[in-house]
């Protein structure tokens, strides 16, 4: 330790350094995060106030919802400030508390989808016995255990990665505070510290993974046992736009946390970083709006009363 210089702020090198790229970069992360604070926040709305919407598959999805725009504003608000000049440092506290925040809503996500594929499971296999089932407590236990997952997770690995020394370098190969990224900065990592993130997330991924494979397995079949082809599309429109993004949240934590680290590099680690850092909060309330036809009536009722509103003032 000694002619140590511990850090007090860190500095991003960015999705890139290349000038032409940096206006046009912050204008699609611009567009993305606008689109993901509309999306989210809309549909948010959209379950509040409308009343046939107020059933435990939505209340999963409005809970999700939140956390995405969480998810999203933790990182996304600082890589488009990164594409100003002079922009691309964060301090080390700040940095600390987008670490946390990072896996907080990480973790909260990857049990909501847990939570959401039981919810699946029951309203494809004991339909009658949906609203016995899927109480508001039992509802409101699940998105509860969810949050304190993420809470213990979170402080586990804040403290785990912020217990380390930062001596000397302080530049992250990254556009935000990851914490592989910031083990290559330190000098005193051990292997305790790279035991505990690999097992922590492996284990907390593939627990959810677990019960969301299980819950999947009765669902299909369920749907094999349906004689009607109308029973079979039903099924699978409740279930498809889940898959969908459970595919791509669990295939980018496999390809960044348990991928042995010299099969890919830190740029292709940045780049599987937008897709779960950014796009797939982006893409969550479209994906499950767009395809579903209660999110829609209720939205055009919306559209309506105000179309008739207008009609009035006018």
């Amino acid at each position: 330790m000694e002619n140590c210089s511990e850090v007090k702020e860190f500095i991003f090198v960015g999705l890139t350094d290349t000038p032409e790229l940096q206006v046009p970069l912050f204008i699609i992360f611009t567009m993305i995060y606008l689109i993901t604070v509309v999306g989210n926040l809309g549909l948010v709305i959209l379950i509040l106030g409308d009343s046939s919407l107020h059933t435990p598959m939505y209340f999963f999805l409005s809970i999700l919802s939140l956390v995405d725009l969480g998810y999203s504003s933790t990182i996304t608000p600082k890589v488009m400030a990164g594409f100003l000049p002079g922009d691309k440092t964060i301090s080390y506290n700040g940095c600390a508390t987008q670490v946390y925040f990072f896996v907080y809503f990480a973790t909260v996500e990857n049990y909501l989808l847990a939570a959401m594929a039981y919810d699946r499971q029951v309203a494809v296999c004991k339909p009658l016995h949906y609203t016995t089932t899927m109480t508001s407590s039992v509802c409101t236990s699940l998105a509860i255990s969810s949050h304190i997952c993420g809470f213990i997770l979170s402080s586990i690995h804040t403290g785990n990665t912020f217990s380390l020394h930062f001596c000397n370098s302080n530049t992250i190969h990254h556009f935000f505070c990851d914490i592989p990224a910031l083990f290559v900065l330190s000098s005193s990592v051990s292997f305790i510290n790279i035991v505990v993130v690999f097992f922590t997330v492996l284990f907390n991924a593939a627990f959810a993974l677990f019960f969301i494979l299980k819950s999947y397995f009765f669902i299909f079949i369920a749907i094999l046992r349906m004689r009607s082809s109308e029973g079979h599309q039903k099924a699978f429109s409740t279930c498809v736009s889940h898959l969908t993004v459970v595919s791509i949240f669990y295939g980018t934590i496999i390809f960044m946390y348990i991928q042995p680290r010299n099969r890919h590099s830190m740029d292709t680690d940045k780049m599987a970083s937008v897709f779960y850092t950014m796009v797939i909060p982006m893409l969550n309330p479209l994906v499950y709006s767009l395809r579903n036809k209660e999110v829609s009536n209720a939205l055009r009722k919306i559209v309506d009363k105000t179309k008739s509103s207008l009609g009035i003032s006018f």
